[in-house]
């Protein structure tokens, strides 16, 4: 159903295409679709445990549909939503690395469409006055003008990864590169419940160069649940991020340093450790904690046609990971070329690099046996799990992109005798 969607949307709505003459616009509406059809010829594995990749050759899709609309409400507020329709299952159940393959793939899976209201949010923006600046139709904006100086506030259900840790190359697993790696910083535990979102409020300062952020979710009751966490006083994640934008030879780069604290009903690596007993069920040593960690990243324009990227993250590695995946440092970098040189200007290739690790009791505690969110192989062997991927996303038309993405895994889950792996993936998405 989901792929018949994909073929004929845009066939009934091409009266859309033109352009209104009003241009402040008062609402929208845009929908989106991507299939994700990715799989790998088998790999060597010593052992295989709870949560390990399987060593046998397979292939699993994703597939997802998102309808989304804005309205504007009143000077300076506006409304967005987003219902996301989505089936499928990630490779193993989404297990086995903690760079997971696949960002279109969640800890769930579902083997018949299932719907979620992901995004409701409202938006008022307070203008300071002096230069303006100019919005697009976009699925998170109005077209029309803004004041460059000025207040954003941001309340309701969405992605903490919607107004932070963006990137310019490395941002959007529906277009860009897939590993969850490079649609975010791993090493940030963004706070969400098991499908990415949570509710929060965001307040943006903005100017010239500069944007200041600061925004404060909620966190699941249980670590990776769908459930929230109604003792606010408790249980809470906060977020700062300051960005710097420049223009070196009129060539576009953004500098974001952020940092994290999240405080919620946290296990612990060592006390879990440290008792036998609980044969390394670290749910059994929760208690309400925290857990903080900062990240660096980088995205620069070396001429019109290329650009680079990459992303820092440290987190202190004390307590379970808790919302999204098992890695307390991080370090990756790429870069990505349009085809202007081929003839096919709106074809995008992409190559990157990732290397993921961990503390040393979060270490000791895999070792033990410990289970993480998507790693544990009962055993350990460790090394850094590193990365290489690479995308060719073609334009097939106006609305469709086709695109062939290889990555290469080595030391899965930070385990040497598993691997490498070589995962082949075909990706087709289309929006409007």
């Amino acid at each position: 159903m989901l792929i018949v969607l994909l073929v004929i949307a845009p066939l009934s709505m091409r009266a859309q295409d033109v352009p209104p003459t009003d241009s402040v616009q008062n609402w929208n509406w845009h929908i989106q679709s991507t299939v994700i059809a990715q799989g790998y010829p088998g790999f060597s594995a010593q052992y295989t445990g709870a949560n390990s990749l399987t060593p046998g050759a397979q292939i699993k899709d994703t597939v997802s549909f998102d309808a989304m609309g804005g309205v504007r409400l009143w000077r300076g507020g506006e409304f967005f939503g987003d219902v996301v329709l989505w089936q499928g299952y990630g490779l193993s159940n989404t297990l086995g690395a903690a760079g997971f393959p696949n960002g279109e793939a969640f800890r769930v899976g579902v083997k018949f469409p299932d719907a979620y209201p992901c995004r409701a949010y409202l938006r008022q923006t307070i203008g300071f006055g002096g230069e303006k600046e100019e919005s697009e139709d976009a699925p998170d904006d109005l077209r029309g003008s803004k004041d460059v100086r000025r207040l954003t506030l941001t309340i309701g259900h969405l992605s903490a990864k919607d107004i932070f840790d963006n990137n310019a190359y490395a941002a959007d697993s529906r277009s860009q590169f897939m590993n969850w790696s490079l649609m975010a910083n791993t090493a940030w535990d963004y706070p969400a419940d098991i499908l990415g979102f949570t509710e929060g409020v965001v307040a943006e300062l903005n100017s010239h160069e500069w944007t200041e952020r600061v925004g404060i979710f909620q966190v699941s009751k249980f670590a990776n649940g769908m459930r929230m966490d109604w003792d606010l006083a408790k249980a809470w994640s906060s977020v700062m991020e300051v960005e710097r934008r420049y223009s070196p030879r009129g060539h576009p780069g953004t500098i974001r340093l952020l940092t994290y604290d999240t405080r919620a009903h946290m296990g612990n690596y060592q006390d879990t450790i440290d008792n036998p007993s609980l044969e390394e069920d670290i749910f059994l040593t929760a208690a309400y904690r925290y857990k903080y960690g900062f990240g660096i990243n980088m995205d620069q324009e070396i001429h019109k046609d290329l650009g680079v990227f990459m992303r820092l993250g440290w987190s202190d590695g004390k307590n379970q990971t808790y919302e999204f995946t098992d890695v307390d440092r991080t370090a990756t970098a790429g870069v990505s070329l349009k085809g202007t040189r081929w003839r096919r200007p709106d074809d995008v290739v992409g190559l990157a690099q990732v290397v993921n690790g961990i503390s040393a009791v979060h270490k000791e505690y895999l070792a033990a046996g410990g289970l993480g969110i998507t790693v544990g192989d009962g055993g350990l062997d460790y090394r850094t799990e590193r990365i290489t991927e690479t995308y060719y996303n073609w334009k097939l038309a106006k609305h469709y992109n086709l695109s062939f993405d290889y990555q290469f895994v080595q030391n899965p889950a930070y385990n040497h005798v598993r691997g490498p792996i070589n995962l082949f993936a075909l990706r087709l998405h289309m929006e409007y």
